[in-house]
C-alpha cells in the first residue's frame, strides 16, 4: 500500500483539503508554495493514464472543484495543475496556486511551515470545497 494509500484511508494523518468517495485532496508537506495541494484517486493506481477514461474524467473533475476552492481561499492568476513525481507509485496532481510561471519551479526551496500553518490553509480550502 502506497504513502498516499495511506492517507487516503486516514492512517496517515494529513491536512485534508477536499475529498469524496473516489478522491481526496491534501496539502503537500514539501509545497513550492503556500497553499501547494495534491490530488489522489482514493483506489491505488501508479500511473494516471492508467485510469480508465471515466474514472480519469471523474477525476479530473474533482481536481478541478479543488482547485476552484483553492483559488477562492487563496486569490491567484490561476491555479497550475501538474502531473510529476516518480517517487511516490500512486497517480497524483499537484495544483499549485500562481500568480506567475516561477510559483510553479519545482526546482525552487520548499516551504517550511508550522502544522499551525498547514491546518489553517487547509481548514480555508476545505471550508471554500463544502460550499461549492
Amino acid at each position: 500500500m502506497s504513502i498516499f494509500s495511506k492517507i487516503a484511508a486516514g492512517e496517515i494523518p494529513s491536512y485534508k483539503c477536499g475529498e469524496s468517495e473516489k478522491f481526496y485532496a491534501f496539502l503537500d508537506i514539501n509545497p513550492v508554495n503556500r497553499a501547494h495541494t495534491l490530488v489522489i484517486p482514493r483506489r491505488e493506481v501508479d500511473y494516471i493514464f492508467d485510469m480508465d477514461d471515466d474514472e480519469i474524467a471523474e477525476f479530473q473533475v474533482f481536481a478541478k472543484k479543488v482547485a476552484t476552492a483553492l483559488k477562492k481561499a487563496f486569490p491567484c492568476r490561476k491555479v497550475a495543475q501538474v502531473v510529476l513525481g516518480l517517487e511516490v507509485p500512486h497517480a497524483h496532481i499537484h495544483l499549485i496556486p500562481m500568480d506567475k510561471e516561477g510559483d510553479v519551479d519545482f526546482s525552487n526551496k520548499t516551504l517550511k511551515l508550522t502544522d499551525e500553518e498547514f491546518a489553517d490553509i487547509a481548514n480555508k480550502i476545505y471550508t471554500e470545497f463544502k460550499a461549492l
